[in-house]
């Protein structure tokens, strides 16, 4: 049950625009986990309109945790934080503070733009100082990229779309081919709902059992909020099924 948020949020949102305007101040989406056949934990995604350094961002916030007989033998307490310019859609600020087990890792990510480079902190040694890395052009973070998806359009969505783009993760930048390959009627707690069916290249070996073994499905409408994700682990397998969501801007219609 290592890395719920990183499972998420690395896989789920792959997409550019222009304009962060279709996330209301406050909204909030849950997701369940589940392991196998356990119901393991929950992860939150919200959102609200902040001023950082004097400069309007969205900042988002995410959260996992495990829960019932999962945490009893393995505990997760993960945050994530994004601060992401709104005229850019670029990340300016990253926070990644995790608990997992006995594992434990803080890090916080200063994106310097302009020039393609980062200031990469680890907190929990924080006499060792800050490193200046060299990025790429447009680099995202984990959590921006869940916003880059939420603003596009269902027009510029298409059946066959591949999209290529740098995702910073941990302490570390990876590239990601994410295809759109379908749309389904999906089935949830709520109700049904048509879906875009999407599947991510992700890197196999340190999690994941092959090269596209997760799959995403998100709403087919303005919101593009996460409905369903389902991965193939290197040990295991994983589902994520949304389970509550407040304050979206746009209706979501759900038949039943």
């Amino acid at each position: 049950m290592k890395k719920i948020l990183t499972i998420i949020a690395i896989f789920a949102f792959f997409f550019g625009y222009s304009q962060l305007n279709n996330v209301a101040d406050g909204e909030s989406i849950t997701l369940r986990i589940h392991y196998g056949f356990l119901n393991a934990g929950s992860a939150n995604l919200s959102a609200k309109h902040v001023n950082y350094k004097g400069i309007p961002h969205l900042y988002v916030k995410g959260t996992g945790q495990t829960t019932g007989a999962v945490r009893a033998f393995f505990k997760v307490e993960d945050l994530y934080e994004s601060y992401i310019n709104i005229n850019t859609e670029l990340p300016s600020f990253y926070v990644r503070n995790v608990k997992e087990g006995s594992y434990t890792q803080h890090l916080q990510t200063v994106f310097n733009h302009d020039n393609n480079t980062l200031v990469l902190t680890d907190k929990k040694t924080p006499a060792n100082g800050s490193k200046t890395i060299k990025s790429a052009k447009g680099i995202q973070d984990m959590l921006s990229c869940f916003y880059y998806l939420r603003s596009k359009t269902p027009a510029e969505l298409k059946v066959g779309t591949v999209i290529n783009m740098n995702v910073w993760i941990d302490d570390e930048m990876f590239p990601f081919q994410l295809k759109v390959v379908g749309t389904e009627n999906l089935k949830t707690k709520f109700g049904t709902i048509n879906a875009l069916k999407i599947i991510p290249s992700v890197k196999s070996g340190r999690v994941f059992k092959e090269k596209e073994g997760v799959t995403m499905w998100v709403s087919n409408d303005y919101n593009h909020i996460p409905l369903l994700l389902k991965a193939e682990l290197a040990v295991g397998s994983l589902k994520a099924s949304i389970d509550d969501f407040k304050n979206v801007k746009y209706p979501v219609k759900f038949s039943k």
